[in-house]
């Protein structure tokens, strides 16, 4: 588990929102729902890890 899968799994145990750019595409206040195999289930749709860039874990919370 690289330090992006962390980051995103302690996100989600803490119900923080996330910011991130995914295929060129800019993706802001998103809700992780569920973090599995490589993918990532959000209220915006399912992700695939790798093709994220520039990951923000944001204070706010859900």
């Amino acid at each position: 588990m690289n330090i992006e899968q962390r980051f995103l799994l302690k996100a989600m145990e803490d119900r923080n929102f996330v910011c991130f750019n995914y295929e060129d595409k800019s993706f802001k206040s998103v809700k992780i729902l569920k973090f599995e195999n490589g993918l990532l289930y959000t209220d915006s749709g399912n992700f695939e890890i790798e093709k994220m860039k520039k990951i923000i874990v944001l204070k706010d919370r859900f």
